[in-house]
């Protein structure tokens, strides 16, 4: 018959107490056992003497008969000295899984996308800037070239133009001579 040393739970609801027992490993947790070898009360300080009560004679017996401790109990073992327990060592637990590596790398390459977009936006701006300021020189050299020029007065500013009902001048003295309307 494999035996194991578990957990019993009892105790009301909210309120655990359990009795560590040597049992069939095909039996139900709370079911029948074969011997009570102590108890455990998670309730009280994890400095009281009162929170784990083990028989360590009976405990070394079952072990040497071959009884497989659980996780739980086997803590309690060692604490008490009747068996080592392995320290165990899982090197992948703390990595990510698959999924969460994929939207790592999602996330990494959209803030890469955004950085290369930003870092673009300011190359645009820098050259804007350069242009504007190089049309600036081109405005400030092209008025100091005019400037520079004389002025020449237009030659047929004394000849009358064909047009010579368009002018406003034209304009005003028509509508001053003509009646209001009204």
């Amino acid at each position: 018959m494999a035996t194991s040393i578990r957990l019993s739970r009892g105790g009301s609801k909210k309120r655990p107490y359990y009795k560590i027992v040597v049992t069939d490993s095909r039996a139900p947790r709370d079911g029948k056992f074969i011997e009570r070898i102590g108890s455990f009360n998670p309730l009280l300080a994890k400095d009281d003497a009162a929170r784990v009560v083990l028989d360590v004679e009976r405990a070394k017996h079952w072990v040497s008969v071959g009884a497989q401790p659980t996780d739980r109990v086997a803590r309690f073992l060692d604490a008490a000295g009747v068996k080592e327990r392995a320290a165990r060592n899982n090197p992948n637990k703390g990595e990510p899984g698959k999924k969460a590596k994929d939207r790592a790398e999602d996330k990494a390459a959209k803030i890469a996308e955004a950085a290369e977009a930003a870092e673009a936006a300011k190359a645009a701006a820098a050259e804007a800037a350069q242009a504007a300021e190089a049309a600036e020189t081109v405005e400030v050299v092209s008025e100091a070239i005019e400037e520079a020029t004389p002025e020449e007065a237009p030659a047929n500013e004394a000849t009358p133009n064909s047009d010579a009902g368009d002018t406003p001048d034209d304009a005003e003295g028509e509508s001053a001579q003509a009646p209001a309307e009204g």
